[in-house]
């Protein structure tokens, strides 16, 4: 009356009352242990996924997709370099800049800086600092006034606001009877932006295009034009087509040349962590073996019994892989769920722990970013899931053979 009896007869095995509770316990710490590391899983994998979008935004929303600059020396012609680049395919801005390194002081304060010079007008179309201004606006930066946005970090670093006048100091200069003199220039702090990445927060200061072209003595040149792309990933593809037009003594260059090994070493952590949390459902997944070897070993009986009724070693062994498969299905659904639950929650309850334990899981001045983003993945979900169902049906097949080679009337002698 049962078809297969097999699934029948396993399915009963799961839910019958043991004589044994030692062995319901075992099933259960199973059960627990494969949806504790199915969860973990999918909660750290999603979380390394929004770690890496989230940076990969926040320098993208500083750096830029692509870049065109000349070698050596200042671009000269930019005002043609980004007509040109403009017209190509899947090119939505451009915009030159001036970078530079520097010093910024205010009444006995320094800190090294990354001094850029931007073009107002032009630099939304490459970036996000205007949209992330905290005082002030973009459009303050005007030439010859020397005004100067400073990242908000830099900003409290060196006790500047909105109004103050800052000394910026580079390393260019005159050489003179007395010495090398490094050429300064006082600048009046018009702005300060956010863009939530320390790095840039702590070291970043803007100033006009033409102010820094003068600063480091660049005259009409700047030091390249950076491009904004309708997606980034297509920056590797549009420099290499791009590169062989460009004129003589300019070069192209896209974020992922300029950020390789950092996110390179990314996604060599993910993958490390990906291998170690998966020993946790291996580890679970071996419980089931020890789970089925105390239930062949304790229905020797049934066993014998089912052989002599004509049953096959294949429908033997297939009655115990089903209590095994049972055990690894229902772990990895549990896990599955909280897994998804809390990788969709995590930047909800992460916040709610700190408050509760006045603590900062993420302090800003050691990591990139405060905050733990998550981005959930379907693909990781499918792949955490079909690992953890084929390790527990693997792990099913040592004691299911075991019971399939069970000879009828061994068992039955001390019966």
């Amino acid at each position: 009356m049962f078809a297969p009896y097999e699934l029948a007869v396993g399915l009963r095995y799961l839910r019958a009352k043991r004589r044994n509770h030692f062995i319901s316990v075992i099933s259960a710490i199973s059960v627990v242990g494969i949806a504790v590391g199915v969860t973990a899983l999918i909660t750290v994998l999603s979380v390394m996924n929004g770690f890496e979008t989230e940076l990969r935004e926040r320098i993208l929303g500083m750096t830029s997709h692509a870049t065109v600059s000349a070698v050596p020396g200042p671009l000269r012609d930019w005002a043609g370099v980004v007509r040109a680049v403009e017209a190509e395919p899947h090119v939505v801005g451009a915009a030159p800049f001036v970078q530079g390194e520097a010093m910024l002081g205010k009444q006995g304060r320094l800190s090294g800086i990354a001094l850029r010079g931007v073009d107002p007008g032009l630099e939304p179309r490459v970036s996000e600092v205007g949209a992330r201004m905290q005082s002030g606006a973009l459009d303050q930066l005007r030439p010859g006034e020397y005004g100067i946005v400073l990242g908000n970090e830099l900003a409290y670093a060196v006790g500047a606001g909105v109004g103050d006048r800052v000394m910026v100091l580079v390393a260019e200069g005159n050489l003179t009877p007395a010495g090398f003199v490094p050429r300064t220039r006082r600048f009046t702090v018009v702005g300060t932006f956010e863009m939530g990445m320390y790095e840039y927060d702590r070291s970043m200061a803007i100033v006009h295009l033409e102010d820094a072209a003068k600063l480091y003595d660049k005259g009409d040149g700047v030091s390249g034009v950076r491009l904004k792309l309708d997606d980034m990933l297509r920056a590797p593809a549009l420099v290499a087509e791009l590169e062989p037009r460009l004129p003589a003594g300019l070069v192209a260059s896209d974020w992922t040349r300029q950020h390789v090994n950092f996110f390179r070493a990314i996604r060599t952590e993910k993958t490390v962590m990906f291998v170690i949390l998966a020993l946790i459902v291996l580890v679970a997944a071996l419980q089931i073996i020890s789970t089925l070897v105390m239930v062949v070993t304790e229905k020797e009986g049934d066993i014998a019994i089912l052989r002599t009724l004509g049953a096959s070693p294949g429908s033997v062994m297939a009655v115990f892989m089903v209590q095994g498969t049972m055990i690894g299905a229902v772990g990895t659904a549990l896990g599955l769920v909280g897994g998804i639950a809390l990788a969709l929650n995590v930047e909800t309850i992460v916040p709610l722990l700190e408050g509760a334990f006045g603590v900062q899981f993420m302090p800003a001045d050691i990591y990139y970013i405060s905050d733990l983003p998550s981005e959930l993945r379907l693909g990781d979900v499918a792949r955490i899931g079909l690992l953890s169902f084929t390790l527990s049906v693997l792990a099913t097949l040592l004691p299911a053979w075991r019971a399939a080679r069970l000879r009828p009337a061994e068992a039955l002698r001390h019966e």
